[in-house]
């Protein structure tokens, strides 16, 4: 019999892509997502596959038991783009409050192994780098990214709880940021910002002094890293990104211009709602090394160009 597993936000960025990779796999695959954020043109091409079944559905209401076995439930569900979870608040706390015990209630019911996919934000504004999983973080409870910050630092508190209290097989890995093909364009974070502005001809803009920095990995590399601890017996959190792309958004903006034969310009100060931006973040895998044998391989140039065409695509 095929293996079973539950994807939360199924057709958002990452949710789609461990569809593809799970049926590629052979396994049975159930799909969840309220559309909020994620898009059904994501998934609309395993619609016809008997493997695959998709339901438009909130965790929040309880995660649906067909009464079949389950084997792995792979929690992502969340609303990671800033436009999104600075417009739906509550909604961003409530799915990783809420959703996150109905993910760990149906897991522990089955005795299904569930793997929350958490976040470099859980480290704030970082006063170490490379950042390590040992480290607790520099975090504002109550600033203007603490909607998405605190979702996931409760999350793993509950999944830690449940493991220690129910016996749940439970793993956590805390992602970097990741891009690449099925990013909206409408999301709202540098990358997008910047392939669209090159889309449109237009000169890259970098806010401010364009000094904070961050470390880019590319999705397929980040899928196959959360596939690989899904596999392990390994509790974590592990950290998966990408530290040798850290680079500043000014620098982000230079590589692009040369890749992409763009232009350039420069802009004010960073904008109110982004003063707790984190200054410095770049991921130490020695974990994921150590634990998964993973590391990121893609280049940069070939990863920003396959995004690159997506977006061209979807514009067409």
């Amino acid at each position: 019999m095929s293996r079973h597993v539950l994807i939360t936000g199924a057709s958002g960025f990452l949710g789609s892509h461990l569809c593809d990779l799970y049926i590629a796999r052979g396994w049975r695959v159930t799909g969840l997502d309220n559309e909020l954020a994620g898009r059904r043109e994501n998934i609309a091409h395993l619609l016809g596959n008997p493997a695959f079944s998709y339901q438009v559905h909130d965790i929040c209401d309880g995660l649906p038991d067909d009464g079949r076995p389950l084997d792995l439930i792979l929690h992502l569900a969340s609303l990671a783009s800033p436009p999104f979870y600075k417009r739906l608040q509550v909604e961003t706390l409530m799915v990783g409050a809420i959703g996150t015990r109905n993910a760990l209630e149906l897991a522990t019911l089955k005795g299904a192994r569930i793997l929350f996919s958490s976040t470099s934000e859980v480290y704030g504004d970082p006063l170490e780098s490379p950042q390590s999983e040992s480290y607790w973080g520099n975090v504002n409870p109550i600033g203007p990214r603490s909607m998405y910050d605190e979702s996931k630092r409760f999350a793993e508190a509950l999944m830690v709880a449940y493991q220690k209290t129910r016996g749940t097989n439970v793993a956590i890995v805390r992602i970097f940021n990741t891009y690449g093909p099925r990013l909206r364009p409408d999301d709202g974070r540098v990358v997008t910002e910047f392939l669209g502005q090159i889309l449109d001809g237009k000169p890259l803009t970098v806010h401010g002094d364009g000094t904070q920095t961050r470390s880019f990995c590319y999705v397929g590399d980040l899928v196959d890293g959360i596939a690989r601890m899904a596999d392990s017996t390994h509790t974590g959190p592990v950290n998966l990104g990408n530290p040798h792309e850290e680079m500043s958004i000014l620098a982000l903006a230079e590589r692009l211009c040369r890749v992409f034969d763009a232009p350039f310009n420069r802009s004010g100060p960073l904008p109110p709602q982004d003063e707790n931006d984190p200054r410095r973040r770049r991921p130490d895998i020695s974990l994921a090394r150590t634990l998964l044998g993973w590391e990121p391989r893609t280049t940069f140039e070939d990863g920003m160009r396959a995004t690159y065409d997506y977006l061209k695509t979807l514009r067409a």
